[in-house]
């Protein structure tokens, strides 16, 4: 089985040799038929001056027209060429004297093309030691039919012919080593760049996704190549960093309720306690649980969301309408905290958008709020109608500390988890604005967080409206 280097030099070198082998033996057969076209022109001139001698003679006396020896200067039309004359039933009447006793053929089916007015031209290869050209040309004298035959060597010709056939043949095989030398060399040159570039791609593992392919320096098709497969190993990296990551943190938050719901467990089972005792230690593992509970099926959302799979199935949803049963839903919690909810803003029933679980990020939102207000605080949330961009927007803003500065890049990073988080008594496991920004993306809007400029955190979530 032959490379792809080897077929592409097979190819290329096919390709040549056929259109140098083409191109030649066009140009050799014009040559040839120039050639030949100026011998028959010759030939016809020299004989259709004898039949128009024969005709302007009467017929009294038929013979050939040469010059006596030595009477005038040599005549290079006649040079070479052999005149014969002949009736119809092919007698010969006369013939130049260089003929000698030696005749033109002249066949029956000539004949019958002369008496039919015709001009006939005839390669006649073995009638002497050189190959002939003759013509044939009717010419009628008071009522009789004669012709006149005039045949030419074609070693000349041939000789010319031959010559640029090995013209020709020098030229196309220079050519095709010229180009066969430069084809080997470009792909040479391509076929190194591209082992180079398998080679470095062959050491690249999974624990070694740091390196990148050789770039050869040129801004050409294989730069391209070698930029853009460099660009998605930069990206394959950062997906495998922050899968490292992120298993690395899942472990750690599920390792973490495990081990204080087996410590509990354990601590309990010691020694026999009275029913109050357990009572309290099975409420405690139930909290856990349902941490456990939480963190897993928001793993498992943003699973699906990264695989493309978590999208609404069902039609766009009004927006206010849902924004007003999530704050129904999270008002008994916001009243046990001594926290007021209060919506600013208005947009008609009818502007719908992509469900998306929004629901579920506005949620994750006043949980997030209600965490960091404190008690006789309030949440507003704000609900805007951004004129002719077919956006909405939707705000949720406490009174709360705020988001360190340093902080803010951090906010949606999976697991991430700020400084006021990890004081707060209720911290989470740092998943809620992650999955908040993974089923914005998911539906086509986009979040983002801010600080206030009085104080407490302010996050922004736009939306394109749905018919």
């Amino acid at each position: 089985m032959l490379s792809l280097r080897q077929r592409l030099i097979t190819v290329h070198l096919l390709a040549i040799l056929a259109a140098v082998g083409a191109t030649a033996g066009a140009g050799w057969w014009v040559l040839s038929q120039s050639v030949n076209r100026q011998l028959d022109t010759a030939l016809l001139a020299l004989a259709e001056a004898e039949a128009a001698m024969l005709t302007d003679g009467d017929g009294a006396v038929i013979r050939v027209h040469e010059a006596p020896q030595g009477s005038a200067p040599p005549s290079l039309t006649r040079l070479d060429r052999l005149v014969q004359i002949i009736d119809q039933q092919g007698w010969i009447l006369a013939r130049s004297s260089n003929l000698g006793t030696e005749d033109l053929p002249a066949s029956s089916h000539l004949l019958d093309q002369l008496a039919a007015g015709r001009t006939v031209f005839e390669t006649l290869p073995d009638t002497s030691e050189e190959p002939l050209r003759m013509v044939s040309v009717p010419a009628r004298v008071k009522g009789r039919l004669y012709a006149v035959q005039v045949a030419g060597s074609l070693d000349d010709a041939n000789s010319t012919l031959r010559s640029a056939a090995l013209l020709f043949a020098a030229m196309a095989v220079a050519l095709m080593a010229a180009l066969g030398w430069a084809g080997a060399r470009l792909s040479r040159k391509l076929f190194v760049a591209i082992e180079n570039i398998v080679e470095q791609a062959g050491r690249i593992e999974d624990n070694h996704l740091d390196r990148r392919l050789p770039h050869p320096g040129g801004d050409d098709e294989i730069g391209h190549l070698v930029t853009t497969l460099n660009a998605m190993l930069e990206r394959i990296e950062g997906a495998f960093e922050t899968q490292r990551r992120f298993t690395a943190d899942a472990s750690h938050e599920l390792r973490s309720p495990l081990s204080r719901l087996r410590a509990e467990i354990e601590i309990t089972l010691r020694r026999p306690r009275e029913s109050g005792d357990y009572v309290a230690a099975l409420r405690s593992c139930l909290d856990e649980v349902e941490r456990l509970t939480t963190l897993v099926e928001e793993l498992l959302m943003l699973a699906r969301i990264d695989a493309g799979q978590e999208r609404a199935p069902g039609e766009p949803v009004a927006l206010a309408p849902l924004v007003r049963d999530t704050i129904a839903r999270m008002a008994a919690p916001a009243h046990e905290r001594g926290i007021a909810l209060t919506c600013s803003g208005a947009i008609a029933d009818d502007v719908r958008v992509d469900h998306a679980a929004l629901g579920l990020v506005l949620r994750n939102l006043l949980e997030n709020a209600l965490k960091f207000s404190p008690p006789g605080g309030s949440i507003e949330i704000g609900l805007t109608h951004i004129t002719g961009t077919g956006t909405v927007q939707l705000t949720v803003a406490d009174q709360g500390p705020g988001i360190a500065e340093a902080e803010l890049p951090y906010v949606f990073d999976r697991f991430f988890r700020g400084t006021g988080a990890r004081a707060s008594a209720d911290a989470g496991v740092g998943l809620g604005l992650a999955l908040s920004q993974s089923i914005m993306r998911a539906s086509g809007g986009t979040i983002t967080a801010a600080n206030r400029p009085g104080g407490g955190a302010l996050f922004t979530l736009q939306l394109k409206e749905t018919s």
